[in-house]
């Protein structure tokens, strides 16, 4: 398992969270990342990934191929579902089951499992990646003798702006 670079976002809640600047590194470190596996980050596929990173809420294929088609990309299923399997396949997303939705990975490049605080009021999300949470799952489920085929932990709640706009 490879060893977790600085994440492309510190963190998505934070107030003063720099989006230009998490945007900009999700794409070079995606740049990277292709050149290095030789994978080709088509014109396409780069766009998809920054529809995905421009707001930190999971967005549905349905939503991007929208956006796509007011750019004058081809609007056709196929062409955003083949966009996110490349995106999922190298590591630059992931998928947010319980939203049926995608996300950017801030740890692309690196085998990890997804963890997710995911606002129940604005839609935010940010991923957590936590090597102590991972092992404390894999012994867990060890001890049950329970082989995991597939994981993702999302956790539902409020971010901290929306908390604070909560009445007490």
């Amino acid at each position: 398992m490879a060893k977790a670079v600085e994440p492309a976002n510190a963190s998505a809640f934070e107030k003063d969270h720099d989006h230009g600047r998490c945007i900009h590194l999700a794409l070079e470190r995606a740049r990277q990342l292709c050149k290095q596996n030789g994978a080709r980050l088509t014109p396409v596929r780069q766009r998809v990934l920054e529809l995905i990173w421009q707001s930190h809420r999971p967005l549905g294929a349905y939503q991007l191929l929208e956006q796509l088609g007011q750019e004058g990309f081809n609007s056709a299923p196929p062409t955003v579902y083949r966009a996110l399997e490349f995106l999922l396949e190298q590591g630059l997303a992931h998928r947010i089951t319980s939203l049926n939705a995608f996300i950017g990975c801030s740890h692309p490049g690196c085998s990890h499992q997804g963890y997710f605080l995911i606002c129940r009021s604005c839609g935010s999300a940010d991923e957590l990646p936590s090597e102590s949470l991972a092992e404390s799952f894999r012994q867990q489920v060890q001890q049950r003798g329970f082989l995991i085929e597939s994981e993702t932990v999302e956790l539902s709640g409020l971010c901290p702006d929306c908390r604070n706009k909560e009445p007490n």
